[in-house]
């Protein structure tokens, strides 16, 4: 994909609402993942015609494809897994790809960096030690006793919007700058 400054601005303004609006409400609506589909798909098909149609609809199953999975698992809401179908209509199916490795990598350290400012990870100390004691009980008795998990209270949540926003945007500065990031 060549980078088009009327589909990065688009982005960028659409990863700026939705993380903005994940932060403050918990959420990326309808209104915004929907429109963006919209306008991506119709702005490939003017440009490109059936094959660019091809372009953005192929990258919006990918990318809804890769993130309905961690959806379905429960680890994220559906206003993630519509955000990186948006992105997948605007970047195509290889671009969407590269933006969800990096948006992986971002979400890994975005998540160690809550984990470790809310200071409150006694869930990891009591799930380590929840693990030596069932080892410990198979290997004394021979019998598997898996351990109950104490309630530590609700564990801090992450707003995916964020890290879907900084993966996406590296990934198109990256392509901006020249730089051939997987793909």
């Amino acid at each position: 994909m060549k980078v088009d400054p009327f589909l990065t601005t688009f982005l960028t303004a659409l990863l700026i609402l939705s993380a903005g609006t994940d932060i403050r409400y918990k959420r990326i609506p309808n209104l915004f993942t929907y429109p963006a589909m919209l306008v991506a798909l119709s702005y490939h098909f003017l440009s490109g015609g059936a094959a660019g149609l091809l372009f953005g609809a192929s990258g919006l199953a990918v990318g809804t494809g890769l993130w309905i999975v961690p959806f379905l698992m429960g680890g994220m809401g559906a206003g993630d897994a519509k955000l990186m179908g948006a992105v997948g209509c605007i970047l195509g199916p290889k671009g969407v790809l590269a933006a969800s490795v990096l948006t992986a990598l971002f979400g890994g350290v975005y998540a160690v960096f809550i984990i470790l400012t809310k200071g409150r990870y006694p869930f990891i100390k009591g799930f380590v030690l929840r693990q030596c004691i069932t080892v410990k009980t198979y290997l004394c008795t021979g019998h598997f006793a898996a351990m109950e998990s104490a309630d530590h209270g609700e564990l801090p949540k992450l707003r995916y919007a964020v890290a879907i926003a900084l993966g996406t945007l590296m990934y198109v500065f990256l392509k901006f700058s020249g730089h051939r990031f997987l793909l």
